[in-house]
């Protein structure tokens, strides 16, 4: 078993699929699957299902993908102390809701490049459902959610504070008029929330559905902007991150309706993998979002 067969290993376990890896690697396919071939000798079972065109982990691929990403964190660990890389280098793959990457990542980059400029990036916005697969498999270095917990004992997470929520309105919508608000007026709404951005919106959904409010329609939209746009446009009501709409309240464009339940709040979370070696490289990231985003 060498390094190298783990590497390629790990490249087919997160894409599923031998050719994408190929082409990621700059193999032929026939090595790629000349490497596998060989693990799957060296341990005595397939770590991959071909059904058809399509291929899946087996029970021993998941189990292969933790010893995997161990071993190669051992790598790089021995690499950098060896060779005297303590300043932070190389790249990191980063996952967080567009909130947090709107309102808190130009000051985050601009503080952590201002001190590590070697240091490269690759940013996307979060989907709840396969963080864990993406940490697990060491796609992801560290990830940042607006959710209360995860249900996950495989992953480490860290509290880095709490965003109060709001519901929100145009200034002009005539729901802006009123003094008190109950949930029932939200009867025939339009109500906005983000797609990705967060698990917060499962919350909101349930209160609707156990004060058995009839007649909103939920419109989910990927960007954060679109859906203050559609707020200021008057076409229905938001439940957002305060830290989103600031600027809005501020001028008078929007209004933080009444929320007669409890507080809204969510926290944002840091999270990473137990068994994740963190490296002089994502250490020096995390502190630096410690020290912005509190």
């Amino acid at each position: 078993m060498e390094l190298r067969q783990l590497k390629t290993f790990l490249t087919v376990a997160r894409l599923l699929s031998f050719n994408r890896a190929a082409e990621t690697l700059n193999y032929a396919q026939s090595t790629v699957s000349s490497q596998i071939k060989l693990l799957e000798e060296e341990f005595g079972q397939p770590l991959f299902d071909r059904l058809g065109k399509r291929i899946h982990l087996t029970e021993a691929g998941h189990m292969l993908i933790q010893y995997s990403q161990k071993m190669l964190d051992i790598e790089k660990e021995t690499l950098a102390k060896v060779s005297g890389w303590e300043e932070p280098h190389g790249s990191l793959s980063i996952r967080m809701p567009q909130s947090i990457g709107t309102y808190f990542l130009p000051s985050i980059l601009s503080k952590f490049q201002a001190n590590f400029p070697k240091v490269g990036f690759d940013i996307s916005t979060c989907a709840y459902e396969g963080l864990i697969n993406e940490l697990r498999t060491g796609i992801i270095d560290v990830a940042f959610l607006l959710a209360d917990s995860v249900p996950f004992s495989e992953l480490k997470t860290e509290l880095l504070r709490i965003e109060p929520l709001v519901v929100v309105s145009s200034s002009d919508h005539p729901i802006a008029e009123q003094y008190n608000m109950h949930i029932c007026d939200l009867a025939g709404q339009s109500i906005f929330l983000p797609k990705h951005d967060c698990s917060y919106k499962m919350i909101f959904e349930q209160i609707l559905t156990e004060k058995k409010v009839e007649s909103v329609t939920f419109i989910e939209i990927n960007s954060l902007e679109t859906i203050k746009q559609c707020i200021l446009n008057g076409l229905g009501i938001a439940m957002i991150p305060l830290m989103a709409v600031k600027k809005e309240i501020a001028q008078k464009e929007m209004t933080i309706l009444p929320w007669p339940e409890e507080t809204l709040e969510t926290a944002i979370l840091m999270i990473w993998h137990k068994d994740k070696w963190i490296s002089p490289t994502l250490q020096a990231f995390m502190n630096t979002v410690k020290e912005v985003v509190k």
